[in-house]
């Protein structure tokens, strides 16, 4: 009877300390503005998410998916997820958190400056000029479509809908803790409902904090493949390939980052499968898709570790296309890394 008591007290003490978290949250960094959101949780994961507004949105860049923007997680006591960046207005290209995505912009080649392109999860964007496109960039939002949000104690649901002159779609994604199991899945479905082909690459960026650690020895990058990287930097200083993991050497410190794009995958989805590992603390997230990877790229910084895999999409008009991001997080040995 006492150790009852004593689980049910632990457990009421985590659902007390999680509410308080979201009311917390809302005193913000934006100046105490209050941004739209809602919080979910299975009994073992415990997450909210800032969700979409064209006008009052946490997330207003043009870069990155509105929708599943995740600023908190915890599991058994580990906090996923946080703010890395060191300044934050709705609008910067970066200032967002959590298992985020970003698709390559449509049209844009085609548009003349003034005229619009198109960036699926925020809209209509306006061409600046006659430079390539840049993700760092803030792009005018012309269009940013309709957004509807379905929201369940332990899931979210976003739906996307845009109507422009070249490409049109209907995008949702669901945000989902599966039950009795420490795992998030991400499960998305486009419908074009344009006439024009719909091309472009998704990735994920996984800004992922584990306990809010600088990111330092103790961190692993593991892939279920060996290792071959291009377009390296701070490889053999700040990390090192060993075999199929990447591993940090040191404490990163200020601006310095590192980054690669890697190779060794096929064209198999089983090789889209991916664990971000903190020995320091002793948490792991296993990152896995049902799509073959079509490019991979790892970056880092002081307070991130980030495996950024991509997935080809092409759909023809009046066809939709799937695909689902699973994440599993579990404990794994402390040690130091090396």
């Amino acid at each position: 009877m006492v150790l009852l008591y004593d689980l049910e007290k632990k457990n009421n003490m985590k659902k007390i300390l999680f509410l308080v978290s979201i009311i917390l949250s809302f005193r913000t960094i934006g100046k105490g503005q209050e941004f739209p959101q809602a919080a979910i949780n299975n009994g073992l994961l415990y997450a909210h998410l800032y969700l979409p507004d064209a006008e009052k949105g946490y997330y207003r860049g043009t870069r990155f998916d509105w929708s599943g923007v995740m600023p908190s997680l915890e599991y058994q006591g580990h906090s996923y997820c946080g703010q890395w960046f060191p300044k934050y207005e709705p609008t910067l290209n970066d200032a967002i958190m959590g298992p985020v995505e970003s698709f390559t912009p449509l049209g844009y080649k085609e548009a003349v400056p003034g005229s619009s392109f198109v960036q699926i999860g925020v809209g209509s964007l306006a061409r600046i000029d006659g430079s390539p496109y840049s993700p760092f960039k803030y792009y005018q939002v012309l269009n940013p479509g309709a957004w509807e949000v379905k929201k369940s104690p332990a899931a979210i649901e976003f739906r996307h809908r845009l109507t422009d002159t070249a490409y049109s779609y209907d995008y949702t994604k669901k945000v989902a803790l599966i039950k009795g199991r420490p795992e998030l899945v991400l499960t998305h479905h486009l419908k074009n409902t344009g006439t024009r082909m719909i091309e472009t690459d998704v990735y994920d960026h996984n800004f992922f904090l584990p306990d809010s650690l600088t990111t330092g020895p103790g961190f692993v990058l593991k892939f279920p493949f060996p290792l071959t990287a291009e377009e390296t930097r701070g490889l053999d200083d700040l990390a090192a390939i060993r075999g199929d993991s990447i591993v940090i050497l040191r404490q990163l410190r200020g601006k310095e980052s590192v980054y690669a794009v890697l190779h060794g995958y096929g064209d198999q989805a089983a090789d889209y499968d991916i664990r971000v590992e903190n020995h320091i603390t002793g948490t792991g997230i296993r990152i896995r898709s049902d799509r073959p990877l079509s490019r991979l790229v790892y970056w880092g910084s002081v307070k991130a570790l980030c495996p950024e895999p991509y997935i080809h999409v092409k759909v023809q008009p009046g066809n939709s296309f799937t695909w689902t991001l699973r994440y599993e997080f579990y404990s794994c040995a402390i040690s130091n890394g090396r």
